[in-house]
């Protein structure tokens, strides 16, 4: 085996040299013929050009797949910088567009409240909703207006549809809002079409329960409820809300007054009904003319 290796290297060291001559001489020669200016030589480079470099295209087949990699490269990432642009607009839009959908909620609430059909000889304050209880036992809100507003206990409050409660307790500058939903609220009621009086009953549930009603045979689910004015606490007409049953069978009033966004309340000035004392003043009302000729006759 020692001397298989010894003859092989006594063949491949002098094959090298020999090689490594063949290569230089080419190079030389390559050298000499590129710098020697003849025009012989000159028309055998362009032939030797025109041979080798239109073939060689392969080899520069990597440097412009390189390249071609680069410009894909900085053309993503600007697109990585144009979305993350994009990200951030979208971003400002979607604020902009809750932005634009609380004010449309708010316009279209207090449009509702201009749009309330009311008793002509009722005035009334609007106020914006500060704060709630939040307790279990106590449904209540407070309002920014108050003894300064003229705000007077036991006057009715409502959103832009139905009636939500009425002011118990005034300060300078704020007043607190008991709602129907209390169980310390009763309002006189009216149930239509029947006609049937009723008292619309707090139990601190969303839905308040019918008491006293003088025959529920009458009354069907879905029958508007209004306050009656009985007792001169709220005017006549408000509306409350519709007839509902629950599943044990109690009959309960279904609010028309949106509860889950209470932001602007309509305070109704009522200094209660006029009481008659002549039942002729109804037909035909005393004047001082009248007074005038009766004294003469």
């Amino acid at each position: 085996m020692a001397k298989d290796r010894s003859q092989r290297d006594d063949y491949t060291g002098p094959l090298r040299r020999l090689l490594l001559w063949i290569v230089c001489l080419c190079l030389l020669a390559v050298f000499l013929v590129w710098r020697i200016d003849n025009p012989r030589v000159e028309r055998f480079r362009a032939q030797v050009a025109d041979t080798i470099v239109p073939s060689m295209g392969w080899a520069m087949a990597p440097v412009n797949g390189v390249v071609n990699l680069m410009r894909d490269f900085q053309s993503y990432q600007r697109l990585a910088d144009q979305n993350r642009e994009l990200r951030s607009e979208l971003r400002q839009m979607r604020a902009w567009k809750e932005a634009a959908l609380q004010l449309e909620q708010e316009n279209a609430r207090l449009l509702d409240l201009n749009n309330v059909r009311l008793d002509p000889r009722l005035t009334f304050v609007t106020g914006v909703v500060l704060a709630d209880s939040g307790s279990p036992f106590r449904q209540s809100v407070l309002l920014n207006v108050g003894a300064r507003d003229g705000i007077m206990d036991g006057w009715a409050a409502m959103d832009g549809i139905g009636l939500v409660g009425r002011i118990s307790g005034t300060g300078k500058n704020t007043a607190r809002v008991i709602l129907l939903t209390d169980a310390a609220s009763s309002v006189p009621a009216l149930v239509q079409p029947s006609g049937q009086s009723a008292l619309v009953a707090g139990d601190n549930t969303p839905v308040p329960l019918i008491d006293f009603l003088e025959n529920p045979d009458l009354v069907r689910p879905g029958d508007r409820v209004i306050s009656s004015g009985d007792g001169g606490v709220f005017p006549a007409g408000l509306l409350i809300g519709q007839i509902a049953v629950d599943p044990a069978g109690r009959l309960r009033v279904r609010l028309s007054a949106d509860y889950e966004r209470l932001e602007f309340l309509r305070v109704l000035r009522h200094l209660g009904t006029e009481a008659v004392t002549d039942p002729g003043d109804i037909v035909v009302p005393q004047t001082d003319a009248t007074v005038q000729v009766d004294d003469d006759g």
